[in-house]
């Protein structure tokens, strides 16, 4: 209910010849997130009903389809980009390959060092920095905002998260 309404009053902030436009990409973006949803209530089955590797297969099998949805939408961004740049798909292919595999070692990595655990806030800095550049995405349909500026935001978000955590944590350790 509120994307579809913040979907409708983003309406009144676009030129009248690109509201169509507008609201079938947000209906589009809406219908996607709902089927998702759908899917991933279809293959989970209650506990008591079902054996538990059969929950874990069906969980598992949403759990990727979810991810796979998330990763091609945010490889469709990468693709579009790419092409700003050069239009030989294999050169695409590789700079895409290798930005998954940087970004998938880096995740294990900081899994593995425990790293949400040490820099208790970053996790939470990373969805302000999500939530203001949305709201930056709602307001660039209305307003030119310079791409220096959506950058500079994001970076600001982390690193007053990241100065939070050594903060606390130092904190934490005289406490001791």
């Amino acid at each position: 209910m509120i994307a579809l309404g913040t979907l409708l009053a983003s309406l009144s902030m676009v030129e009248e010849n690109k509201q169509l436009v507008v609201l079938v990409a947000g209906l589009w973006g809406v219908l996607s997130y709902v089927g998702v949803d759908v899917l991933s209530s279809l293959l989970e089955k209650e506990e008591d009903d079902a054996k538990i590797g059969d929950v874990i297969k069906r969980g598992g099998i949403g759990g990727f389809l979810y991810l796979e949805v998330l990763d091609a939408s945010f490889s469709f961004d990468g693709v579009i980009g790419a092409f700003a740049i050069t239009k030989d798909i294999v050169i695409i292919m590789i700079g895409l390959g290798i930005g998954a595999m940087f970004v998938r070692s880096m995740t294990v990595f900081l899994v593995r060092k425990e790293t949400l655990d040490a820099y208790v806030y970053l996790e939470h800095g990373a969805h302000y920095a999500i939530g203001i550049l949305a709201v930056i995405m709602l307001a660039s349909m209305k307003f030119h905002i310079p791409e220096i500026f959506t950058g500079f935001v994001g970076v600001v978000f982390i690193a007053a998260s990241l100065w939070s955590s050594l903060r606390y944590r130092r904190i934490k350790q005289q406490h001791k």
